[in-house]
C-alpha cells in the first residue's frame, strides 16, 4: 500500500485554516486529521479529544520529556504538539493527514519529514486578516493586536512554504488545496518504488 501524504496547514490568525480543514474533511474522503495536544483553554464549543487534547504546562512538558511529539511549538504563551503515534499509523495505512500546525512546528516537521507537504494559507489582504479576528468576537483588542504582531513576524518565513493559498472563496481555496495535494503524489521524489521498478523493466527487457 502506498503511505499517505502528510499535509501542513499553516496560516495567519483568521485566514480561515479550520474551514479548510472541515471542508477537506467533509468534501473528500482520503483525509485524516492529527489533533494537537495544547496548553491553552478550550474556545466555546471546543471539546477534549475532537478539537483538542487540553492539557496543564506540566504535562504537555513531561510529553516533550518522553519524545511523544512528531513536533511542538510555542504560539501566543501556549504549547502545541502533534502526537507521533498517530500521524505514523495513518500514513501507514494510506491516509492523507493534515496537520493544522503554526510555522515553528511545521518547520521542524519539515526538518524531519522533508517529503511532507506545507502550503501557507492566507486571506486577500492584511486589512482583511484584522477584520476576521474582529468579527469572531472571541477575544479583546489586546489579543488580536498581539496576534497581528505575531503575523507580521510569520511573514517572513512565509518562503519555506511550498505552497501559499489565498483564502478569498473558501470553497475554491478547499479545492484549491485538495488539487494541489492530488498534483503532490505524482512527484518523482514520491514515486521513487516506481521508477525503481521502470528501471529494472527496461533492464530485464534489454537483456533478454
Amino acid at each position: 500500500m502506498k503511505k499517505g501524504i502528510l499535509l501542513i496547514i499553516s496560516g495567519f490568525a483568521g485566514s480561515g485554516k479550520g474551514t479548510i480543514v472541515k471542508g477537506l474533511l467533509s468534501n473528500y474522503d482520503n483525509y485524516t486529521v492529527s489533533i494537537s495536544a495544547t496548553t491553552r483553554a478550550p474556545r466555546p464549543g471546543e471539546e477534549d479529544g475532537r478539537d483538542y487534547f487540553f492539557v496543564s504546562r506540566e504535562k504537555f512538558e513531561e510529553m516533550i520529556a518522553n519524545d511523544e511529539f512528531l513536533e511542538y511549538a510555542q504560539y501566543v504563551d501556549n504549547y502545541y504538539g502533534t502526537p507521533r503515534k498517530y500521524v505514523n499509523s495513518m500514513l501507514d495505512e494510506g491516509r492523507d493527514v493534515i496537520l493544522e500546525i503554526e510555522q515553528q512546528g511545521a518547520l521542524q516537521v519539515k526538518a524531519e519529514r522533508p517529503e511532507a507537504v506545507l502550503m501557507f494559507v492566507m486571506p486577500p489582504s492584511v486589512q482583511e486578516i484584522y477584520n476576521r479576528l474582529k468579527k469572531r468576537g472571541t477575544e479583546s483588542e489586546e489579543i488580536i493586536m498581539k496576534r497581528m504582531r505575531q503575523g507580521a513576524r510569520e511573514a517572513g518565513v512565509i518562503e519555506k512554504y511550498d505552497y501559499l493559498i489565498i483564502n478569498d472563496d473558501r470553497y475554491e481555496c478547499i479545492r484549491n488545496v485538495h488539487n494541489t495535494v492530488c498534483c503532490a503524489k505524482y512527484a518523482s521524489k514520491r514515486n521513487k518504488a516506481l521508477i525503481d521498478r521502470v528501471k529494472s523493466e527496461f533492464n530485464d527487457f534489454l537483456n533478454m
